[in-house]
Formats: C-alpha cells, sequence, structure tokens
C-alpha cells in the first residue's frame, strides 16, 4: 500500500514531519515510541490496519518527534520537555486541528501527559498505551527499571542498534512474520544512528513527569500489556492510580507496539467515541502458505553495502511477483527481506517457490522457503493462524536455497511429479510435537 504524504510542521526553528491520514469529525495524534521513521514504519501491515481502525470514525496525525526520523535532527540535550508541548501544538495547527484525542505510546506517553498538562483544551482525551511517567527505578517508584538493567539496556542499544533484533521483545506475536527483523532494524538504522539512540535512551532514563500527573484532567484509558517485558505492568498501574481520570485496560499479551488486536482496536473506539463498531467479519478457509526470506541478509548489506543491496532486494521482490503472476499466489505481506504469500494449490506453491529461488539465485542472492497448508484467519487483508505460524518456522529450519515443506504438504501434491528428500524430524519452536519435514526437489 503507498504510504501518505509526509509534510512538515515548524515549531520554533525545528521542522517536524508529519501526515494526516484519512478524514473525520475527530482528530486523532498518534505518537508511537521515539524510535520512528514514519516511512520506514508504514511498511509494516500490521500498523496500517491500526491507522486504518482509527480511520473510521477519526482523521489521524501523526509525526516523528524532534531529532528522531524524517524531522530535524536537534542536539539531544537540547530536546526539553516543554518542547514536546509546542510540537503536539505545531502539528496540530500545520493540519488545522482545534482539539484531539491523542494515542500515545511507549515514552511518547511523556510527551502526551505533558501536553495534556499544558494544553488542556487541545486535548479532548488520552489513549496512553504501555507508557510511563518515570522509566528509571527510585526509592519511591519501585515499579521502574533498576540500575544494572538499565546498563545492560544501554550496553545492548550499542551493541545491536540498527540490526533488528530488539523485535522479538518489543513484538513477540510477530516475531515469526516474514522480515520483521529486517524490518525493524532498518526502522532503528532510519530513526536514529546509534550514538542519538544511546543519547535519548540515557535522556529517557532521567526524565520524570510524574509531578504533572494531577494536572492531567482529560479523560484516560490507560492500556497496559500484562507481559510486556519492555514496560512493566507497573509502569501502567501507577498512571492510572495517579491520574485524575483515568480507567485502566490491562491486557493479557506480551506485545510492547501496539498490535492491533481486535479487542485492542474496539477498546479505543468505544472510549472515543462512546460506542464500539461493528469488527470486520474474518474470513476462515484453507491454504497453503509460503515463507520466502533472503537467506545471510545482515552479512550481505555488510559486504556490498547499502546501495547495492537496495538494487538486489528490488530484483528479489520483481522476481516474487512475477512469480506469484505465473503461479498464481497472493501477497500477503511483504517485510523487507521476506514475503508470505497464499496458495490455492501446494503444487503451485511449490513451483512458485522453486520459481524465485532459481531466479534470485542469479542475482547472486539465495532464499529460504517453507511451506505448510492449513486453516487461516484474513481480517484486513492480513492472514494469520497457526499455519501461518507454522510455514514461518518451517522457513527458519530451511537451509539457504531449500524449499522445506511439511508432511501435510507433501502427501497433497502425491501424483503430481514432484520429489522430495526427507529432512527427519524437527521441533518447531512454540508448535506443539515434532515435525516431518521434506525437501522439495528441483
Amino acid at each position: 500500500m503507498p504510504g501518505p504524504r509526509t509534510r512538515y510542521a515548524k515549531s520554533g526553528d525545528v521542522h517536524l514531519a508529519y501526515q494526516a491520514i484519512g478524514e473525520g469529525q475527530r482528530d486523532i495524534v498518534f505518537v508511537l515510541d521515539w524510535a520512528s521513521h514514519l516511512e520506514a514504519v508504514w511498511e509494516q501491515p500490521f500498523v496500517q490496519e491500526f491507522i486504518a481502525s482509527l480511520n473510521r470514525y477519526a482523521r489521524v496525525l501523526w509525526f516523528d518527534m524532534r531529532g528522531v526520523g524524517l524531522s530535524d535532527r536537534v542536539v539531544e540535550h537540547a530536546v526539553a520537555p516543554e518542547d514536546w508541548m509546542e510540537d503536539v501544538c505545531a502539528v496540530m495547527d500545520a493540519a488545522d486541528s482545534k482539539q484531539a484525542t491523542l494515542i500515545a505510546h511507549g515514552h511518547g506517553v511523556q510527551m502526551a501527559l505533558m501536553s495534556a498538562a499544558t494544553h488542556p483544551d487541545r486535548v479532548a482525551s488520552l489513549v496512553l498505551i504501555n507508557g510511563f511517567a518515570r522509566f528509571s527505578r527510585a526509592d519511591d517508584y519501585p515499579a521502574g527499571i533498576p540500575p544494572a538493567a538499565a546498563q545492560r539496556m544501554l550496553e545492548q542499544i550499542e551493541r545491536t542498534w540498527g540490526t533488528g533484533v530488539s523485535a522479538a521483545y518489543l513484538g513477540p506475536s510477530l516475531a515469526s512474520h516474514p522480515g520483521i527483523e529486517e524490518w525493524y532494524g532498518r526502522v532503528e538504522r532510519f530513526a536514529a544512528a546509534p550514538g542519538t539512540a544511546l543519547a535519548k535512551m540515557r535522556a529517557i532514563l532521567e526524565l520524570d513527569v510524574r509531578n504533572v500527573l494531577p494536572l492531567v484532567r482529560a479523560p484516560a484509558l490507560v492500556v497496559q500489556s500484562s507481559r510486556d517485558s519492555f514496560v512493566r505492568a507497573t509502569h501502567g498501574r501507577y498512571l492510572a492510580d495517579h491520574l485524575p481520570n483515568a480507567r485502566l485496560l490491562e491486557r493479557d499479551s506480551a506485545d510492547h507496539w501496539p498490535v492491533p488486536d481486535p479487542d485492542l482496536l474496539g477498546a479505543i473506539e468505544e472510549f472515543v467515541t462512546g460506542s464500539r463498531g461493528q469488527e470486520p467479519e474474518a474470513e476462515r478457509f484453507l491454504t497453503t502458505v509460503l515463507f520466502v526470506d533472503v537467506a545471510g541478509s545482515t552479512e550481505r548489506v555488510s559486504q556490498i553495502g547499502d546501495q547495492r543491496w537496495r538494487e538486489l532486494l528490488t530484483s528479489f521482490e520483481e522476481a516474487v511477483d512475477r512469480a506469484l503472476v505465473a503461479h498464481r499466489g497472493v501477497l500477503a505481506g511483504r517485510a523487507g527481506d521476506g514475503i508470505l504469500a497464499t496458495f490455492d494449490g501446494p503444487a503451485r506453491a511449490i513451483r512458485c517457490a522453486g520459481d524465485i529461488r532459481d531466479a534470485v539465485r542469479r542475482s547472486g542472492l539465495d532464499v529460504r522457503c517453507g511451506l505448510h497448508t492449513g486453516e487461516v484467519t484474513r481480517r484486513n487483508g492480513d492472514v494469520s493462524g497457526i499455519a501461518v505460524h507454522i510455514g514461518a518456522r518451517v522457513s527458519s529450519a530451511a537451509l539457504p536455497g531449500e524449499v522445506l515443506v511439511t508432511r501435510t504438504v507433501r502427501d497433497l501434491v502425491a501424483g503430481s511429479g514432484i520429489v522430495f528428500d526427507d529432512r527427519g524430524e524437527h521441533s518447531l519452536k512454540g508448535v506443539p510435537e515434532s515435525w516431518s519435514l521434506y525437501a522439495a526437489g528441483g
């Protein structure tokens, strides 16, 4: 899906990148956690689905904080909390918005709290998702992260920034989706250089906006994932207990990211509008899922550089598109160097995987392909279900250049002339029992 147009609002001397998406009688200002880049973040279908759900009843304004993403880079010590209040208003003014609901996530919650306390006439209500008033532990704030853990977090940023490995704990329910790690690595790299990321996190560890909580009069919905390993549930409980007009929605989820689960989307809509609209019906059907991802992508980027890598990715995407058309596949997800597609026949899926493998090999790339046949659920164009999870795990088990399938797929193509090599029994992470896997020949 093409991304929305990026515009710029002026806040003092700083240019803030923002987007105005959709139309509606209400406005929502959406503030993601600080590691953001509007155009890279938009590539993810789950982000598009989240914003599309808000567009059913509101126009959405979202922006990159000053200093990161597409907004002006600034000296970190110059980013004072009072600047945030003006930044939110500057984006609203640029979009001709008089009043809005602020939906904020992570560190963005601190910005939203400051804005609501200072400009109560501009903030109709607040939705605060997996956020905090203070991140560090203190004698009077045991909910915070202890100093030793904070130091380990800073060391991890310095060691792994730009690789996307943190996606595994920021969005565990999405970890099996194709290309998630590569996509988030790109978001990190586009959001900030490692030095800026370290400075930003050190500033967050020092920031404390608890004193403004009694001044926030706007109605607030505090949403907290009970198993969020990054922002513990006690942060959300503290916010709900100390905001004058708040209620807590604690969800059984491990995701830090605002993943568009139906219960979350429905709760936000009901809070903002007073009623819960009809959720789109989910379609359940039998399909063969194909996961394809480029093997050794991180190493290749370091070897050949970003420009050449982008050229190879373009070749990969073109090969995928041609093969899907030839074999009647439907692209269900694309993220960086990975794709998910569905097919109404497993033999076509296997042949499509082989064509993609052979085409990209001529460009100097190897791919891993994994296939499984089972029931999936489709909602808003996105597919999910245990069959998707199994297909992703099979792809992870494949060797570079291998098309690996489950026994279910092998049995369904009997008589097709496709030959298989037995790859033995495998344990698939998060899937019960062991699975017999086979490499398709050719």
